[in-house]
């Protein structure tokens, strides 16, 4: 049995974790850690869990807290994890990032794109990070003491592109991105161009050609390849709670059926218990999927022969976060990988 903390418990994303951990069958104690909740009981911020007056906000003292627990989930703005995860890799204590502080592993990144720098006492630990998108990185998440949980953005597209990428079939060219997001992804305090008038019965790109998911999704990606590979991303905001919706469209490098892509995504997939690849009959959308760890995936090949175009969705606060997060803990405690995960999809 395993003791575990959730550090920014109050967030989207570590209300999602916590519904997961209380049924997890390998978790005997939860603590929950928000400065601005502190003392508070869980339904305050949740209403799904205002039944459980027994789980009450702590305030954040990390030496405390990584003697307490056997591993921590952290879910902090960009740049704030660095005393938790010091104070956890000194106690011994596990430590799973849902932020952004350890995905990138070149240093000289961050304050390009998160505005923040590490310094001596946490490089050794970003080199040592393990990046936690376990149907790459399963082996190497086992052993890690620090696992860098992946973004919504890149957990969608590198599962989509993984296939082409390892097989050479991606050619010359930036690849191109496009994919739709659901408003949960701005986290529970957005700013206001996020909030329901100005999202219901829109859309919107943000963040063209700058958004900080890019360079996650090129150091995987060229890992994948063994070479640099460039992507132009594009997101955009949809009117829903919930979901990633992301195709992606791939120079090729050689001739490739559908049929052949299809197999090829099928064979790569096989034994996956969280990819699910769709025919040629089916398209991904986030209604399949919303409430579940399943990224659905497909590819198409257009009529020239000469582009793949890649899709793949997930829910967002699911295998784009908590999910992917309950998973990387798994395998590095050494349950069945989907323990807690069986949940199907919410459906319509």
């Amino acid at each position: 049995m395993v003791k575990v903390a959730i550090v920014g418990a109050s967030g989207y994303a570590g209300g999602e974790l916590l519904s997961l951990l209380l049924s997890h069958p390998g978790v005997e104690e939860i603590h929950l850690i928000s400065r601005q909740h502190a003392g508070q009981p869980v339904g305050v911020v949740f209403p799904h869990l205002v039944h459980r007056d027994d789980l009450v906000f702590e305030p954040l003292e990390p030496e405390k807290l990584s003697s307490a627990v056997d591993c921590i989930f952290g879910s902090t703005p960009a740049g704030a994890a660095r005393e938790l995860v010091l104070a956890a890799m000194r106690a011994g204590c596990r430590y799973i990032d849902l932020g952004a502080d350890f995905r990138l592993r070149d240093p000289a990144l961050y304050p390009r794109y998160y505005r923040f720098a590490h310094d001596e006492e946490t490089l050794p630990w970003l080199s040592q990070a393990v990046y936690g998108l376990p149907e790459l990185h399963r082996e190497a998440i086992r052993k890690a003491r620090l696992v860098a949980n992946p973004g919504c953005y890149p957990t969608a597209v590198l599962l989509s592109l993984a296939p082409l990428l390892k097989g050479g079939y991606v050619g010359d060219g930036p690849v191109q991105v496009c994919a739709l997001s659901g408003v949960s992804g701005a986290g529970a305090t957005p700013a206001p161009g996020y909030h329901f008038p100005e999202m219901t019965e829109n859309a919107r790109p943000y963040q063209v050609a700058t958004h900080r998911h890019t360079p996650e999704m090129e150091q995987e990606a060229s890992w994948l390849a063994g070479r640099p590979v460039s992507v132009n991303f594009v997101p955009q905001l949809i009117p829903a709670s919930r979901g990633i919706l992301a195709t992606s469209f791939v120079p090729l490098a050689r001739e490739l059926t559908c049929g052949e892509a299809v197999a090829l995504y099928r064979q790569a997939y096989g034994g996956e218990r969280f990819v699910r690849v769709l025919d040629e009959e089916r398209l991904p959308q986030i209604k399949a999927v919303a409430g579940s760890n399943f990224c659905d995936v497909t590819v198409r090949i257009s009529p020239d022969g000469r582009t793949a175009i890649a899709m793949a969705a997930l829910d967002n606060l699911r295998k784009g976060a908590a999910g992917q997060a309950v998973q990387n803990f798994n395998l590095m405690f050494g349950f069945p990988e989907e323990t807690g995960l069986t949940a199907v999809p919410v459906y319509p």
